[in-house]
């Protein structure tokens, strides 16, 4: 199951007051008008006698919403696992609001019903992988990698930067501009993409909801013949400086209890110390991995230690999303607050260019890091994903293979030990 999504039957229902048991009933489809560009929105409602449920549609996927409540027509459905929230007044079959935080919202106009939809326009091929060169990003790459799957109804896209991806895209070829406009509206966020495929076979791929953000898209194999650099391999964005140094940590769990790399449990484990936060939609995609993990291989000897910075001191002083969070992927490992976003590398001293949500460090029972891994591909990108999966159980398990150097004394105690002198 996508690591984002849940079904309707763990969400919990929330009683509405003085409204008849299908007054919102039904999916609501509609825009949110972004930097002048309408991006589709889908709202799926369904009230019962208990209560009222609520999710986001785009593509196959589903975000639930984790709380709701109306009003006199007021509705407000919040997604505590994003800190967000709709608030909108609904009127008949219509719905207009807005989603988003306190210091960020979207503007909401829906309407309730099945509208007619346009026969869907057939755009050239543009199915398979592309490399975007994008000079020199913030994160100091080249290029990412866009994944793009093609059916007669539906197309699919999702770009994949060093610290992870955009989450699905999705849509259809626009005949009249000459271009596929792929987007979704979630509990994550809004995004809108634009494709053209040009005379020489490369794609034009612009987000329509920024400013300057145009760039050329080739077939690897293109690239390549042209000299570009490839995207940047996830193991190579972060180097850990002295390899005889060990990672330490030393944070405060949601308990206020201070959990140290230095406690018992940690001494000859393989320990998965992963950087994240409640905010980065790229660590909810990881999430559902670390927990598998953890239960898999913890008896074998695999610790999982999340460390969280926040965007801001409230989420640490009330961490109502990481709450959220943790409740959403039944997360049984430590999560730790380690601090706010612009402390990472005062917190984290011992990597060389650290600058990616997630990231990943994989300690061996010595203490010592062997692997870093930068940015998550989550279940949007299909195939990256699932080879993503693979190769972090296999480390894994290679990992717990080893045996420390307590571990084999302990094996061999005659060996290491001289009887007394008489």
């Amino acid at each position: 199951m996508n690591a984002r999504l849940v079904t309707f039957a763990s969400v919990l229902a929330f009683t509405l007051p003085a409204l008849g048991q299908s007054a919102l009933t039904g999916t609501w489809e509609g825009y949110s008008e972004i930097h002048g560009q309408k991006v589709p929105v889908k709202l799926e409602l369904k009230q019962e006698s208990s209560g009222v449920r609520g999710a986001f549609l785009s593509g196959p996927e589903r975000w639930e919403a984790t709380s709701g409540s109306v009003t006199d027509g007021n509705l407000v459905l919040s997604f505590d696992y994003f800190a967000r929230k709709i608030d909108a007044t609904v009127k008949g079959d219509d719905l207009t609001g807005t989603f988003g935080t306190a210091t960020t919202k979207y503007p909401l106009a829906l309407r309730r019903g099945v509208t007619a939809k346009p026969t869907v326009a057939r755009g050239p091929d543009i199915h398979g992988d592309w490399e975007i060169a994008v000079g020199t990003s913030t994160k100091g790459e080249s290029a990412w990698n866009m994944k793009v799957e093609q059916t007669p109804t539906l197309v699919k896209g999702a770009i994949l930067r060093i610290d992870g991806d955009t989450g699905g895209l999705y849509g259809n070829y626009d005949a009249e501009a000459k271009q596929y406009v792929l987007s979704h509206f979630t509990a994550a966020g809004p995004a809108l993409y634009t494709l053209k495929l040009q005379d020489d076979g490369t794609l034009v791929v612009t987000n329509a909801l920024k400013d300057d953000q145009q760039w050329t898209a080739r077939r690897p194999v293109d690239a390549r013949k042209e000299n570009l650099a490839p995207p940047t391999a996830t193991t190579e964005q972060t180097r850990w400086k002295d390899p005889a140094q060990p990672l330490s940590f030393s944070f405060p769990d949601l308990n206020g209890k201070t959990v140290s790399s230095k406690d018992p449990e940690f001494k000859d484990k393989v320990v998965l110390v992963a950087i994240g936060g409640s905010w980065c939609p790229n660590c909810h995609d990881e999430a559902p991995l670390l927990e598998s993990l953890y239960k898999k291989f913890h008896n074998k000897g695999l610790e999982v230690v999340s460390l969280t910075f926040e965007q801001d001191e409230d989420q640490l002083k009330n961490p109502v999303r990481v709450k959220a969070f943790i409740k959403r992927y039944n997360v049984t490992y430590p999560v730790l607050l380690a601090g706010t976003t612009d402390q990472l590398n005062e917190k984290i001293t011992g990597a060389e260019n650290l600058n990616c949500w997630p990231t990943s460090f994989f300690v061996d029972r010595e203490g010592k890091v062997r692997e870093i891994h930068a940015g998550f591909s989550g279940p949007a990108t299909g195939k990256a994903h699932e080879e993503l999966v693979k190769e972090t159980t296999d480390l894994v398990e290679k990992l717990l293979a080893e045996k420390s150097q307590t571990l084999k004394a302990s094996n061999y105690p005659l060996l290491s030990q001289k009887g007394p002198r008489r």
